[in-house]
């Protein structure tokens, strides 16, 4: 590999790169990379090609010894870089004039180095809690602590049981110690109809253990009490009686996985990190502008040609600095995925994206857009024609066909269709959409999306089938999606309230609150976005899901999701900081009852999960 060298920085708005070639003069290189958003060239070099926010920039012939300066800004004033993650990411040189034979020479590390973490052999001693609150996220509905001063149970493990194996294998899959031992303390179990399946009441005696629960949900969440606390009291554990049930049925993470590919390994790594705080849904989004990286069988064109990213792939973006990386799902993942989660009690949601953050799909598929149409809208993300044309045959045929395998991979009995982002615009210049229109008594593009969801949500409907949409899916002349689809909320609550309102279950994730791809400061020196602003550990529980002006409607919001977007992510590894410690948050906010945790509380709190995130291997933000 030719030495080059390769750094950048932030200046105001601008954002500064010096490349220098050591030893070898290089001819009109070709520099290309990605950024936070489309960007353009102020001095240093000629944009030649850009794709959202990839971009590909001719440099002048590079001298040995001799630093040459890139200066870039992004295309939106408003968007000025914030942190490191706004600096190039996945950077590489081209050298040649031609796909043919190019030689592509990968950067050396600059900036692109993801989260910077604590990785402490031993976690600093959180502060002592008071007498009511336990050292467990999330908190329970009620704790009634022994009256005894000093009343504690010795705990390392039960007695092997029916029912307790899932927590057993979580327990040794995180490296903690055996959860289920031949010699442990023998825990009684009764169950009792009364008590909702995820219900438990778990008894702490001085000489044992017992618990009655509503079924094999709530054993399974009183095991998981019963493993933290062994790790966050030091197996010496308080006497009391927990009575625990969840505030929402919906406990919900959230991974995107068409931007960056993450390891069949990293989900399920994900999913115990999950189970070990009670959430029970994982909202799979395999699809998107960047990829569909699904290995379906009736259209294999369709992940064949985008699920890579490197010199000459289909789709350009964020990777490996040329080298070809990234990958696709097979249905084989999919049954290991589904047989993780369902062992650990988590409902997995899978997401096809229509009919915007549809830029690979329409790359990889001919007939999805009306060739008489010379509209110029573009995504927020900088995408040019990223919208499924629903005038179009072939968009049917595929669609139809699509939902239905899709849907019939996973068990939970939803599909989720996507549909957030049509950009401004969307079809106006659409012959075909016009006469649609005409037809259908449609006046705009809400109205197209809305006509076009409810269609295919009809006959998944007829087959069992929920459909799931983002909050513009409500959008439309004809009331939207409809169908009875679930909708997840993400610009901001009052957007669930009304959907709410209008008839709709609702599943909030306000990004202010719950989106794990902004930075958790405003310290240049952190990593993430920050068009919703940075998120601290404390506002992912400053908020409540029923706003208070929303009583009416608090029995269709049906529960809460974070949810982490990978449009800078070149590594699995970016991924556990961004999500650590704030996933405690949500875990917080989706179970305990109203106004039991503040941030101030959940700071607290966090200091004792330290240390099983040191145990386990998951890394976590520096400032948390």
């Amino acid at each position: 590999m030719i030495p080059i060298t390769f750094c950048t920085r932030i200046d105001g708005r601008q954002i500064i790169c010096e490349i220098t070639s050591t030893d070898t003069s290089l001819s009109n290189p070709t520099l290309c990379f990605s950024l936070m958003a489309p960007a353009h060239v102020i001095s240093g070099g000629t944009l030649k090609r850009r794709v959202a926010s990839y971009c590909e920039v001719i440099l002048p012939n590079l001298s040995p010894g001799i630093m040459h300066t890139l200066i870039l800004e992004h295309v939106n004033p408003k968007h000025s870089p914030r942190n490191r993650a706004w600096l190039p990411l996945g950077a590489y040189l081209r050298v040649g004039l031609s796909y043919c034979g190019l030689t592509c020479l990968r950067l050396p590390p600059g900036c692109d180095l993801g989260v910077r973490v604590i990785s402490e052999i031993a976690a600093p001693l959180p502060p002592p809690l008071p007498k009511d609150r336990l050292p467990l996220i999330p908190q329970p509905k009620e704790w009634k602590p022994s009256s005894l001063s000093n009343g504690t149970l010795m705990f390392t493990a039960i007695a092997p049981l029916a029912g307790t194996e899932a927590a057993a294998e979580l327990a040794l899959r995180l490296g903690l110690e055996p959860l289920t031992d031949v010699s442990g303390l023998t825990l009684t179990v009764i169950t009792d109809n009364a008590l909702g399946e995820e219900s438990y009441h778990l008894s702490i005696m001085s000489d044992g253990l017992a618990v009655v629960v509503g079924g094999s949900e709530g054993l399974h969440y009183a095991l998981i009490t019963l493993l933290t606390l062994r790790e966050t009291c030091n197996g010496k554990l308080p006497c009391g009686v927990i009575m625990d049930s969840p505030r929402f049925g919906w406990r919900g993470q959230h991974l995107d996985c068409a931007r960056h590919y993450f390891s069949l390994s990293f989900i399920l790594r994900l999913l115990d990190l999950m189970a070990l705080l009670k959430l029970n849904r994982f909202h799979w989004h395999f699809a998107d502008d960047e990829a569909f990286r699904l290995q379906v069988g009736c259209y294999p064109a369709l992940w064949q040609k985008t699920a890579y990213r490197g010199e000459g792939e289909l789709v350009p973006g964020v990777g490996g600095g040329g080298v070809r990386s990234g990958g696709s799902y097979s249905k084989a993942d999919v049954a290991k995925i589904l047989a993780r989660a369902k062992a650990l009690h988590i409902e997995v949601l899978p997401e096809i994206e229509v009919p915007a953050h549809s830029y690979a799909m329409i790359k990889a598929m001919p007939g999805l857009s009306d060739p008489d149409d010379n509209g110029k809208e573009v995504s927020v993300h900088g995408y040019f024609r990223n919208i499924v044309n629903p005038a179009q045959t072939a968009t049917w045929d595929l669609l139809e066909k699509l939902a239905e395998e899709v849907s019939s991979l996973f068990t939970i009995g939803i599909l989720h269709l996507g549909a957030d982002e049509l950009p401004r615009g969307a079809w106006d210049s659409s012959p075909a959409v016009v006469e649609l229109k005409e037809r259908e008594g449609l006046e705009n593009s809400d109205d197209v999306q809305g006509w076009m969801l409810a269609r295919l949500a009809g006959p998944l409907a007829e087959k069992g089938i929920r459909t799931a949409a983002w909050e513009e899916a409500a959008k439309g002349i004809q009331g939207g999606i409809g169908n009875d689809a679930l909708l997840f909320i993400w610009t901001g609550q009052s957007a669930g309230i009304e959907a709410a309102r209008n008839g709709y279950e609702v599943v909030m994730c306000p990004a202010q609150n719950t989106y794990f791809d902004l930075a958790h400061s405003d310290d240049t020196d952190d990593w993430g976005a920050a068009w919703a602003g940075h998120l601290p550990l404390e506002k992912t529980v400053d908020w409540d899901p029923v706003p208070e002006d929303a009583d009416d409607i608090s029995s269709r919001i049906v529960g809460i999701e974070s949810c982490f977007w990978g449009e800078f992510t070149t590594d699995d590894i970016q991924a556990e900081a961004m999500i650590a410690p704030r996933i405690l948050g949500i875990a917080t906010k989706a179970w305990e009852p109203m106004g039991t945790t503040d941030g101030g509380a959940l700071r607290a709190l966090a200091g004792y999960y330290r240390k099983i995130f040191i145990k386990i291997g998951w890394q976590y933000n520096r400032q948390a």
